[in-house]
């Protein structure tokens, strides 16, 4: 009776409005059937706050909460005199803070794992790609000649423990920056000392009766998101590879078709690959397979979600499920045996709908419990003990499944993994990887730009779409696209992760694509992998032909649906870093503020990148389109030139020379 008035009660999705993912689509009928709430019909009956959604409120002290107009953002200020562009200042860089702490402390969690596994205290975990550990020390000024795994791996951690712990100087990762654009940041005082100095710095400017000055606000927010970017953000990804290995492309499935009715069905979300590495070793234990069968399955599936199942995607071809907003309808399928989850982007809402499925619900890191949740503690030491405790309980859950199964049966299959190392190897062959034929072709006209589309899915909008919708203008217009995190697997779903999807692109990306045997969109895996991108960048510099410094370069990025302070971090890092960088949904700011003015025009003009916003994406990809074009006009490389591809023929012409 109470699970009936509550039926009546829910509010009813215009589902083709909401998302233009099917499966999700169908799931969502389901748990309006079952009277069963998600995010989304939370999102339909909660108006988001207009004024904090403009960023136009301070409760940064018990003075306030104080609210100003952003109709008229000058016409008053807070109770301190606070103006609508200090409030402004410190309300984005708060939101940079927190997301740079959180790539920061993911950071710092891989870099801990990776000492223990190089002094010996963990045994469960070693060292997969010593090649990677090779080029990563001697980017940085390691010793590796003549040299042990062992001993470069001590000295790599000493190393990039600076990255965190460090109070004056520069990061490790800063030799990685082209020359002009570390000049840049020198010069307005942005290099990043160590990520713990910078957002504790940021966090006290930020602090009632501190810094008060947008403009000097801003360095310190630019100083911060740098020290995520090339900082947190790439040791996890450079950990991560060490660690378990450097993606190469994996063909592999996506979307909710990939559980199985007749196998105990377990998904792991969140962002730690550490997690994620055990309970694969987990669901291939003999023992438990054949506890799986003696409980009447056909053996064990593991599924991702969200980021870390973005990684072992890319990493292993594990199935991937769903993006951030397809986590709890997933649970509705009936089907998932046990869902464990660590850290970023888990909500709360999982608990209640996990309840109604019969769907075990388990909390793993310290750092992230919820009420009413099991937690079952993960211990690098010893990482068995946690991820088979899961599979155990999830095969006793399916012996005792007592609802009926509902699995959308949709499956997208796709190329993934193509990390950095990666694309230097495709592009170049094995005794010439290179981006030169990148960079040639980015020249000759034949690839237009390269355009980074990432971040989140978020309920203000229809699920995937706008993803989707900008990724498809881009590769029209010869925009290679590379990708990360919840944005990646939206294309997938869409089938743009083929490479018969290079029908789609416009000639000269369709020729280059065919060529080289490629998708028009490539994945790099989770979001702390966006600093893949960075790297290409740098490489893009290095290898010659477009500019000096990454404002330079006829490449742009976006965030289509971004919903998390991480996005805005990791949106500041690339701007920062000099590139234009477009955002949708919504923007923390009130437009014709002087602090709108120096995100969206001044910081250009300072030698960085800028800000730019639209909901729209076919504006979005206009606004992109145009930036990368003055990029081409300024490098002299707009006029139509000898279209040349670098084909095997000619690579061994070049080796020959």
């Amino acid at each position: 009776m109470e699970k009936e008035k509550k039926k009546d009660e829910l509010v009813q999705l215009n589902i083709k409005e909401t998302t233009m993912c099917d499966a999700t689509a169908q799931m969502l009928r389901k748990a309006e059937k079952d009277g069963v709430e998600t995010a989304f019909h939370r999102a339909a009956t909660m108006k988001a706050c207009p004024i904090g959604a403009d960023s136009a409120c301070c409760k940064h002290c018990s003075m306030g909460p104080c609210r100003l107009n952003a109709k008229d953002p000058y016409g008053k200020v807070g109770v301190c005199g606070a103006t609508i562009d200090t409030i402004q200042a410190r309300n984005f860089a708060r939101m940079v803070a927190s997301g740079a702490a959180a790539h920061t402390d993911h950071g710092m969690s891989m870099l801990d794992l990776f000492r223990e596994v190089v002094n010996g205290h963990i045994k469960e975990y070693r060292i997969k790609d010593t090649i990677k550990l090779e080029e990563v020390c001697r980017e940085i000024g390691i010793e590796v000649e003549g040299r042990t795994p062992e001993e470069m791996a001590m000295d790599l951690y000493h190393e990039l423990e600076r990255t965190y712990t460090q109070v004056e100087g520069e990061i490790p990762f800063a030799k990685r920056v082209p020359e002009k654009t570390l000049e840049t940041w020198r010069k307005h005082g942005v290099v990043p000392r160590g990520a713990m100095r910078e957002i504790m710095e940021l966090m006290h400017r930020t602090h009632m009766g501190v810094d008060q000055h947008y403009e000097n606000i801003t360095k310190q927010c630019s100083r911060t998101a740098l020290s995520d970017g090339w900082g947190g953000s790439m040791v996890a990804t450079e950990i991560s590879d060490i660690l378990f290995g450097t993606p190469v492309p994996v063909r592999a499935e996506v979307n909710m078709g990939c559980l199985k009715e007749d196998e105990v069905n377990v998904i792991i979300h969140g962002h730690e690959p550490n997690l994620f590495e055990s309970m694969l070793d987990s669901v291939n234990d003999p023992s438990l397979i054949q506890a799986a069968k003696d409980a009447g399955a056909k053996g064990i599936n593991l599924v991702g979600m969200c980021c870390s199942g973005a990684e072992m995607l890319s990493r292993h071809g594990i199935p991937h499920a769903g993006n951030f907003m397809s986590t709890e309808a997933i649970l509705i399928t009936g089907a998932v045996d046990a869902m464990g989850v660590d850290v970023q982007c888990i909500k709360q809402g999982l608990a209640k709908v996990a309840e109604c499925y019969g769907t075990n619900l388990f909390t793993t890191n310290p750092r992230c419990h919820i009420e009413g949740v099991e937690h079952i503690q993960f211990e690098e030491h010893a990482p068995r003990e946690c991820t088979d405790a899961i599979v155990e309980r999830a095969i006793v859950r399916f012996k005792n499944r007592k609802l009926p199964i509902e699995i959308p049966q949709i499956r997208n299959l796709g190329v993934h993994g193509f990390s950095h190392e990666y694309i230097n190897y495709m592009l170049g062959g094995s005794f010439r990887s290179s981006y030169t034929p990148l960079n040639d072709n980015i020249i000759n006209g034949r690839i237009r730009g390269v355009a980074g589309v990432v971040g989140c899915t978020n309920p203000r909008v229809k699920q995937d779409w706008v993803h989707v919708e900008l990724v498809k203008e881009l590769i029209k217009r010869d925009v290679l696209v590379v990708q990360t995190g919840c944005s990646q697997i939206a294309l997938a779903k869409a089938g743009l992760y083929t490479p018969e999807a290079a029908h789609l692109a416009g000639a000269g990306l369709r020729e280059v694509c065919e060529t080289v045997g490629m998708p028009p969109v490539l994945g790099l895996g989770s979001c702390v992998d966006n600093s893949r991108i960075l790297i290409a960048c740098a490489e893009m510099v290095r290898v010659g032909g477009l500019g000096e410094s990454i404002a330079d370069l006829p490449v742009a990025g976006a965030a289509p649906e971004w919903m998390s302070e991480k996005a805005i971090s990791i949106g500041h890092y690339f701007v920062a870093s000099g590139v234009y960088t477009v955002f949708g949904v919504t923007f923390p700011i009130v437009e014709g503020t002087k602090f709108h003015k120096l995100l969206f025009e001044g910081l250009a003009d300072m030698g960085f990148g800028t800000w730019g916003f639209t909901p729209d994406p076919y504006e979005m990809a206009r606004m992109m389109v145009a930036h990368i074009d003055a990029k081409r006009k300024a490098l002299g490389i707009d006029k139509s030139r000898e279209r040349v591809l670098m084909d095997m023929a000619s690579r061994r012409d070049l080796e020959a020379a």
